[in-house]
């Protein structure tokens, strides 16, 4: 017999740390539904501007509603993580762009910058300032992980091989993850709710929002997986990829570099093809355009493409 619970997000956590003490105690084949914050801590809000965005001050993690101590849960298991349900806990969603932060290089960012995205139809994430820009909404979160075994506090900014700060946009509604278990009961976080994000997440930030996610745990006894593996419910980016794309491509021995050149080419796109200005380009690309390596056996120079979905400009 399975139960549910809910667990509000009253009380967070910013880093990872096993000596975290549990919220709550499940056992496998339990739901959880998981209230969480947005991953600048409720400080935006419809009316901040790029003013905020420089106010805000120095990263202190994301905050994180757990954790969830599963019983049975062991060293060398795998926690499978199965995404039951998930809507918005708010009706607009944000993205910054910051001087040092994401994929391009600090000279090359005009100066601090903020979207607001209006959410209230569920469907869509709408650019506040123009009328001609809706991305669909493919919700998922950005922070689904197990505690480290290492202990003490880490960051929650990068990911880990218990998962973590993923940025996956493919672990939308039905579909599974499955993270290591490092420590007993796999103390699992969740957090960093995205709207919608394109692969790369190129600006450091997608449709941050805030949401309600009901997730299935189970276990999968000694299966000592090294890293998390993922399984979707169906075909990849089923709400954008509907349409025609416009891409751009880069080549060199760097896929870095090649990442950045390839955004670079699409912010030019977008800016003259679409009258998009450079801010509002990177966001797009930060929201919408998927990085993807199309060549890496070729030496010595691999391809790197940026596929926009042309879908997102409303006619």
């Amino acid at each position: 017999m399975s139960n549910h619970y809910e667990l509000d997000s009253d009380v967070i956590h910013q880093t990872w740390d096993n000596a975290i003490a549990p919220r709550l105690s499940i056992d496998a084949g339990d739901t959880v539904t998981f209230h969480t914050r947005d991953a600048a801590n409720n400080y935006y809000d419809p009316d901040s501007s790029a003013e905020d965005v420089l106010n805000r001050g120095p990263f202190v993690g994301h905050p994180l509603t757990g954790p969830v101590y599963i019983r049975d849960a062991a060293p060398g298991d795998v926690l499978a993580v199965e995404v039951i349900a998930m809507d918005f806990a708010a009706s607009f969603g944000w993205t910054a762009v910051r001087k040092g932060r994401g994929l391009l290089p600090e000279a090359e960012v005009p100066d601090a910058y903020l979207q607001i995205w209006d959410l209230s139809d569920g469907s869509h994430a709408r650019m506040r300032q123009r009328d001609d820009i809706a991305v669909p909404v493919a919700a998922f979160a950005g922070i689904m992980g197990n505690a480290l075994a290492l202990p003490g506090a880490h960051s929650t900014m990068p990911p880990r091989e218990t998962g973590g700060n993923m940025d996956n946009k493919h672990l939308t509604v039905g579909s599974t993850l499955y993270l290591p278990v490092q420590v007993e009961g796999a103390l699992f976080s969740t957090g960093d709710a995205h709207a919608a994000q394109g692969d790369g997440e190129c600006c450091v930030t997608a449709v941050e929002t805030w949401s309600n996610i009901t997730l299935k745990f189970d276990l999968l006894p000694q299966k000592n997986f090294a890293e998390p593996r993922l399984r979707t419910h169906g075909p990849l980016c089923s709400s954008t990829n509907t349409g025609p794309y416009y891409a751009t491509t880069a080549q060199g021995p760097d896929l870095f570099a090649n990442s950045q050149q390839a955004i670079r080419y699409m912010i030019d796109h977008l800016m003259e093809e679409r009258g998009l200005s450079w801010q509002e380009s990177y966001v797009l690309c930060s929201v919408a355009v998927d990085l993807k390596i199309s060549e890496i056996v070729d030496a010595p120079n691999w391809l790197v493409s940026a596929f926009l979905p042309e879908i997102v400009f409303v006619k």
